[in-house]
């Protein structure tokens, strides 16, 4: 096999392992985690910023309550979760779990030079 298509066949592994940790779109959550969540950023490792940051679920996609920063994500039924937050050039990495009321989980951003935890609750 070239180098090539062994590149591609990893490539095309990865992104199956991601899908099926999160769920698929038919999968995902529907109802059970939609609305308003009002999520916690806390910065434990790294010069970036603590914030707090408005999100929305629906059908199980997550998607960011303002425009200053853009979310985009998946919850699955378990309420397992992962999202990608930036504001253009920088991004950070999340996941977690949520329930019917709150939720936490990790992040990593800043080109791997911040990390950290988030607390999700609903409102």
């Amino acid at each position: 096999m070239s180098t090539a298509f062994k590149s591609v066949q990893a490539t095309a592994l990865t992104v199956l392992s991601v899908f099926w940790m999160i769920g698929s779109p038919a999968a995902a959550a529907g109802d059970s985690f939609d609305g308003s969540w009002r999520v916690s950023i806390n910065t434990r490792s790294g010069t970036c910023q603590s914030a707090t940051l408005p999100v929305q679920v629906r059908d199980g996609k997550v998607t960011s309550g303002t425009s200053i920063v853009n979310v985009s994500g998946q919850v699955g039924q378990s309420g397992a979760l992962r999202v990608i937050v930036g504001d253009g050039v920088r991004k950070a990495n999340g996941s977690g779990k949520l329930s019917a009321t709150g939720g936490s989980g990790t992040w990593s951003g800043g080109g791997g030079l911040c990390s950290g935890t988030w607390v999700a609750e609903r409102g």
